[in-house]
């Protein structure tokens, strides 16, 4: 099976942001990405090498520190998860 004039791909000298149509888009998403995680990653407490991992108290504390801002956001969406639904039931049902 002949392929034909195939040309070889052409790869780019190192890292570069991606571009794309909706700029605005790409900085809200990266906007809410730096408020939503403002804390750098405690890599001290990655160690791939051990077979058990045990967290003291300390450890636990600066790892939910490190979460808190997807926690926040978890914690809300399951609030409108249950009170939207509630809400509009309310709104159908109970229309006095």
């Amino acid at each position: 099976m002949e392929l034909g004039n195939i040309s070889q791909p052409a790869y780019g000298p190192g890292l570069e942001a991606p571009r794309s149509n909706a700029p605005g888009l790409v900085a809200m998403a990266h906007g809410f990405l730096r408020l939503v995680q403002p804390n750098p990653l405690p890599v001290e407490m990655i160690d791939f090498g051990q077979s058990q991992i045990e967290f003291n108290q300390e450890d636990i504390k600066e790892l939910l520190l490190y979460e808190l801002g997807f926690l926040v956001c978890v914690a809300i969406g399951v609030l409108f998860i249950i009170f939207v639904p509630l809400v509009g039931c309310c709104f159908c049902c109970c229309r006095c």
